[in-house]
């Protein structure tokens, strides 16, 4: 498989191959002169530059009505007066120019295209001078004051304002579902209390009074035996609340009599008579009378003290137990909050989520988390403005443009100088190739040296040709003229196809803008995928910054 650099390499070489294949130079020959009405003139004056073209009647002669004339301004663009000499016409066209700043000025060369071919003027100077103002007669006029102007309404505090919000908010969640200490409720300070701290305040909440003056002895004893058989059951004997009275009183002597349980019996005994008091209140609907039913009270809670102190120390596998017990619950109460605090994440990052929809889209936010292509390479910071070529053409490309070495047919080296760089690859949103290529003069048939122009559109037709040789299909093309931001004057080519990226036919468009002038061919050639929103964007700020570097009389 080829790497990404032997790609982008062959598709230049190929673009290239296919330029010089279908270059045709012509060698200008022609009567086309120029002048000015003045070789000075004062600022905000109107200069009058005439082209005169001499031809016949069946050739087309396009003169240039853009802003071809800088650093000097064209306001006026006069018709063309035709004058009938013996055997051919004389075509005068006239240009209003000026400028606003005094110095010496030079009017670029002009290109005229005669037929199928292309003439330049000369450049000439001008020198445009200062009006003196006497300051003695001319009134003097005040500043004009600084204007406020009401600023634009900016996203950015929008955005500060809804990230500190989604913020606190985060902070908030996590503080009262995590880090909060929760206040415990009564019940879970009770159910914390060891056995025997429970027990004893269960007693101390047992009001005998209160239960005897709304004669429910039953439920008096019914709770109080509860509590004893709680406390039995949990550090004694596990079966206590199941069991018979009697089977509870056999189970603690056999305890006793096996030294499990330091029990004396009056402690059995006590236990048992009060238990069996109980059954008699519950079953044979017994009364017994108010100090009794304090004295019982009196004698649990004494009872319950004899019972801890007859308990043996705990062993290591019951201390083992009970710390593996506290860890079990340590474990779950760490897992309880690991799924509140992910809750409390997801919640926050879907609330995130629908603000940044309704801000900026459903589009952008998607792409944003699946990080597009091309939205990386056009929010790829800063952009690289740099001059390719000597002369060069410069242009701001989100990554800088990589050399290439391109092998020309033998029969054009020697008589041409190739410069090319590209940004181009199987995984690029764009491709972008930038080529240079200076020619050398030709001699013409009196044994001068002519320059060389050059057809820019032959040349364009020759990269859509090896476009179709990489592969690419149904080709749709469209020509119109193009100004840089500096005034130059090119050509852009731009149409439809689909393009052959690794082994599919995706729909794409093109881009080949095209800058000549005598013995020299600056391109700048753009594809991308249809439909791309961000490489639009991205092809619309190159194009936005295209500048070709003006050479001076030497270096032509």
């Amino acid at each position: 498989m080829k790497t990404d650099r032997t790609i982008k390499h062959n598709r230049a070489q190929n673009i290239l191959l296919g330029v010089f294949c279908m270059l045709v130079s012509f060698v200008s020959y022609g009567q086309v002169s120029s002048s000015i009405d003045s070789t000075a003139i004062k600022i905000g004056a109107e200069l009058f530059y005439h082209i005169q073209v001499k031809t016949d009647t069946t050739t087309l002669v396009v003169f240039s009505e853009e802003q071809t004339f800088q650093p000097l301004e064209m306001i006026n663009s006069y018709a063309v007066d035709t004058t009938k000499k013996e055997g051919y016409y004389q075509l005068t066209k006239t240009y209003g120019l000026t400028q606003f700043d005094s110095g010496v000025y030079t009017i670029p060369k002009q290109k005229i295209i005669l037929g199928d071919r292309i003439f330049y003027t000369d450049s000439l100077e001008v020198q445009v001078n200062p009006i003196v103002v006497d300051t003695t007669k001319q009134k003097l006029f005040d500043i004009k004051p600084l204007t406020e102007v009401e600023k634009s309404p900016s996203s950015f505090w929008g955005y500060l304002v809804v990230v500190l919000l989604v913020i606190f908010l985060i902070g908030g969640l996590l503080y009262w579902f995590v880090w909060r200490k929760k206040p415990m409720t009564e019940a879970e300070k009770i159910a914390a209390l060891k056995p025997y701290e429970r027990a004893k305040l269960a007693l101390e909440k047992l009001d005998e009074e209160q239960y005897f003056q709304n004669e429910e002895i039953k439920t008096y004893y019914s709770e109080l035996t509860l509590i004893l058989r709680q406390y039995l059951d949990e550090k004694v004997y596990e079966q206590s609340l199941e069991s018979t009275t009697d089977e509870l009183v056999l189970r603690l002597k056999t305890l006793k009599d096996a030294n499990q349980i330091a029990l004396s019996p009056e402690t059995i005994r006590n236990i048992e008579t009060i238990l069996k008091r109980a059954d008699l209140v519950k079953f044979a609907k017994s009364k017994p009378d108010f100090q009794l039913a304090k004295l019982d009270k009196s004698t649990i809670d004494l009872e319950i003290d004899h019972v801890k102190e007859g308990l043996p120390e705990p062993t290591e596998e019951e201390l083992l137990q009970d710390l593996a017990y506290r860890e079990a619950i340590a474990r779950q109460q760490k897992r309880k909050k690991i799924k509140q605090i992910i809750a409390i994440v997801a919640g926050v990052f879907l609330i995130t989520l629908t603000v940044l929809i309704i801000q900026t889209g459903f589009t952008t936010v998607k792409d944003t988390v699946l990080r597009n292509p091309s939205k990386l390479l056009l929010e790829k910071t800063p952009w690289v403005t740099s001059e390719y070529g000597a002369p060069g053409v410069t242009l701001s490309t989100p990554v800088v443009l990589e050399r290439q070495i391109v092998e020309l047919p033998e029969e054009r080296k020697g008589k041409v100088q190739v410069v090319t760089f590209t940004y181009a690859g199987a995984d690029t949103p764009i491709d972008i190739v930038v080529n240079s290529s200076k020619y050398a003069t030709q001699t013409g048939e009196d044994d001068k040296e002519k320059d060389v122009p050059i057809d820019v559109l032959k040349i364009a037709e020759g990269v859509l040709d090896s476009f179709e040789e990489n592969g690419t299909k149904n080709i749709i093309t469209r020509n119109e003229q193009f100004i840089t931001p500096n005034g130059q004057e090119g050509v852009k080519t731009f149409g439809t196809g689909d393009f052959l990226k690794g082994d599919n036919l995706i729909k794409g468009e093109y881009v080949i803008l095209g800058f000549s002038t005598p013995n020299l061919l600056q391109q700048v050639i753009l594809t991308w995928k249809e439909g791309d929103d961000y490489a639009d964007q991205i092809v619309e700020r190159i194009l936005n910054s295209v500048e070709l570097i003006k050479l001076t009389e030497d270096e032509k």
